[in-house]
């Protein structure tokens, strides 16, 4: 499908042209949010979707329950702009406009999630869509509150954990659904109580899936295969919650448990004959272990203790007029298990603590102030971890301010912020490699001014700069050695990896402290939003152009590792194609973190239209670009880059029948980088139908989705293992919402 732009602009301007012809009366689907309602809880000026300078996008309501997935990521995939890692479908994080990992941050209610999914693409998000209730999606650097982590943008996961407001009463809802291209069996509740001034929380979820079914595809080896074996996922959890709330003072704590053991897909052998992770006794590590080793497959075993409070004062009087402390403190483990034995144990203890405060209008500008704590000791113990334990620890300053000047609301914000890891060396000591690293640390200085000009009652345009500098992650500078979920030998931005090609058959590397400083990233973005808001068409265009000095990038190197099994340690590198007996076993690829300026531009388009009472259609596109731009090397390509897309879908409501019929055409990418493949494009259509019933105080959904309906062979492009691990085959969801 090739891009006209020419095209896309009549078919824009011929919509809006026919806006007055409508009738005034607006009509609203079940399925839809009243996007003037929407505010950002991640915006400490609570601030709606229409009046920020950035791109924004919440996922709410019915919304949210038709893209809910088991992983962040896929349930965010079709948000514009947003694609996903997927690392089947047991674990994936989002992309955001190309850029993911330690650049996207990941909040649960305004705090950093604080696990290991920065770290590696096997590793899943712990945050919860099945009992959220809104999910906020924040284009383009957003480090002025969050970190200098976020040039890329921020994912903050709202739910109800932390009691703000008085309940009376008892209201909540009980979710079950059924999908049949995995058994995947969820359920999932969420109750909220009070009384007078006190206010509790309750949520949980559970989740079984076996392996999951993909269309029929033939393997390197000539095998045919219908199920992508060692998919499968065991998942569970709850929060507590309670809150005070007076009338200046609101307090509120809350307590969460998360457990999950997943497959990690692309290590199960053909032997395999059993489905699932799980025996009659559940968690049984013992019975887990017997069925893995016979295989010797990769699961993950991850638990998460996470603890969170917030102290709300409000009405106070003199400079400053409110004042809010929020604390999170996480527990966070994840297991990397083979053949029944732990090779590595990923573990993150994490304290962080946001207070800022919100001053009084002077010279008609309103604003905050505030500080941002935080301390992660993360640590990667076992004869498989690829990067040392290290202690990272920051500190920020920030502000945020606002002024409305005629039709214009003008927005600008500055933080500084210092960043410093300090590792174990003693994980240097296990291998080869000679190196002492110093504590390394960062002054990260960050800049924003934007504004929304208001045309008129229905328009709004919107323009926002923004200069971000992103300390690197410990990973990205002290990665050395093998990942066993991603089969990959990674090596970090401070070695240098010195090849000796004397005999182009027999390859050797040796791996170096570099005597170069790993340098922070300086992103430089400028977004354009242009949005339309009548009683019948809801539209937002946004384009933007992001050049990043010094860009860190996992790069593949074409070359393999094979471990020296007499010295456990042995670190020789073999070119493809090396027949020499010797190493007939297929080695590792290795991926290097390297360093170079790199340019990412591209646009994003969302529809809305009511056609009438009845029939409304939806459409949305997006594109991202990504290359180097001081590269001495002929393709400046970056790896695994999303490709363009366009989706549709057509939305028809009667009564209390609710029905949908969709298709994404993701295109073809061959913008690719060295050692890439090209990925073909597919299409994937889907349809669901919703029921709706209401019987006095209780409301219930039932629903039946349909998912790639032509049981389309689809390869995510941006995925490590996009060659072993397709999306889903046809499927079908049946499910149920009691809301009371």
């Amino acid at each position: 499908m090739p891009f006209n732009l020419s095209k896309i602009t009549l078919i824009i301007l011929a919509v809006i042209a026919s806006r007055p012809a409508l009738s005034e009366d607006k009509p609203t689907q079940k399925d839809e949010s009243d996007i003037e309602k929407l505010i950002i809880t991640a915006s400490p000026l609570g601030r709606s979707v229409l009046q920020s300078s950035t791109p924004v996008s919440i996922l709410s309501g019915e919304e949210l329950e038709k893209n809910q997935s088991a992983t962040l990521g896929e349930t965010l995939k079709s948000v514009p702009g947003v694609n996903s890692t997927y690392f089947g479908p047991v674990a994936s994080s989002p992309i955001i406009r190309g850029l993911d990992g330690p650049r996207v941050k990941v909040l649960q209610n305004g705090m950093d999630s604080s696990d290991a999914s920065r770290v590696g693409p096997d590793h899943i998000a712990t945050t919860e869509a099945s009992t959220a209730t809104q999910i906020e999606v924040l284009r383009g650097p957003s480090t002025l509150l969050y970190g200098s982590g976020a040039i890329g943008g921020v994912v903050n996961v709202v739910d109800n954990r932390l009691p703000k407001t008085r309940q009376e009463g008892l209201n909540g809802r009980v979710s079950a659904l059924h999908d049949t291209v995995s058994n995947e069996r969820t359920v999932s509740t969420d109750i909220n109580g009070g009384q007078d001034k006190f206010a509790w929380h309750l949520d949980a979820f559970s989740r079984k899936s076996d392996d999951y079914d993909i269309p029929d595809f033939t393997l390197e080896d000539g095998d045919i295969v219908d199920t992508l074996e060692n998919s499968d996922i065991d998942s569970q959890g709850f929060t507590l919650g309670a809150g005070w709330i007076g009338d200046d003072v609101t307090l509120s704590l809350a307590y969460g448990r998360l457990e999950t053991d997943y497959g990690i897909p692309g290590h199960a052998h053909d032997e395999h004959e059993e489905e699932g992770h799980d025996d009659e006794e559940g968690h049984d590590e013992e019975g887990h272990d017997e069925e893995m080793e016979e295989e010797e497959a990769v699961f993950a075993r991850m638990k998460q203790d996470r603890f969170q409070s917030v102290v709300d004062w409000k009405n106070l009087s003199g400079w400053f007029t409110e004042a809010h402390w929020h604390n999170a403190y996480t527990e966070y483990q994840h297991s990397e298990i083979e053949g029944g034995e732990v090779g590595t144990t990923f573990k993150n203890d994490s304290l962080e603590s946001r207070l800022w405060a919100k001053h009084a209008a002077v010279g008609g500008w309103q604003g905050v102030v505030g500080l941002h704590y935080k301390n992660s000791d993360f640590s990667a113990v076992g004869e498989e971890a690829f990067t040392p334990s290290t202690e990272s620890i920051s500190n920020a300053l920030f502000v945020l301010e606002e002024k409305t000047i005629g039709n214009f609301l003008w927005q600008l914000g500055a933080r500084l912020e210092h960043v410093s890891h300090k590792p174990d060396n003693a994980f240097f000591t296990n291998s080869e490699v000679n190196a002492d690293f110093d504590e390394v640390s960062y002054t990260a200085n960050s800049l924003s001014a934007g504004f929304v000009y208001q045309v008129d009652e229905d328009q709004s345009f919107a323009v926002n700069y923004a200069h971000s500098e992103r300390a690197p992650s410990s990973a990205e500078i002290f990665s050395n050695g093998i990942h066993i979920s991603t089969s990959t030998f990674e090596v970090g931005a401070g070695f240098d990896l010195v090849i000796d090609d004397s005999d182009p058959n027999d390859l050797e590397f040796t791996l170096l402290q570099s005597n170069q400083e790993t340098k922070k990233e300086v992103s430089n973005n400028l977004d354009l939003t242009y949005r339309v808001q009548t009683e019948h068409l809801h539209a937002n265009f946004s384009v933007f152009y992001n050049q990043i000095d010094n860009y860190l990038f996992q790069q593949n190197t074409g070359l393999e590792f094979h471990e020296n099994e007499e010295e456990h340690a042995g670190e020789e590198l073999e070119a493809e194609g090396h027949d020499d007996e010797e190493h007939e076993e297929e080695g590792l690829p290795v991926y290097v973190f390297n360093q170079q300026d790199a340019k990412l531009y591209g646009f994003e388009a969302e529809v809305d239209w009511h056609l009438n009472d009845n029939l409304r259609v939806s459409a949305f596109t997006d594109f991202t670009r990504a290359k180097l731009t001081n590269s001495d090397v002929e393709n400046t390509n970056l790896p695994r880059i999303p490709s363009m897309r366009f989706g549709t879908e057509f939305h028809w409501e009667q009564g209390n029948w609710h029905a949908e019929l969709g298709a994404t055409y993701y295109s073809k990418q061959d913008k690719i980088a060295d050692f890439e493949t090209q990925t073909d494009g597919y299409t994937l259509v889907s349809a669901a139908f919703n029921y709706y019933l209401s019987l006095d105080d209780t409301d219930m959904k039932f629903y039946l989705k349909a998912n790639n309906l032509t049981n389309e062979l689809a390869r995510v492009h941006s995925s490590f293992l996009k060659d072993d691990a397709p999306l889903p085959a046809r499927s079908f969801v049946l499910g149920a919402k009691v809301s009371f």
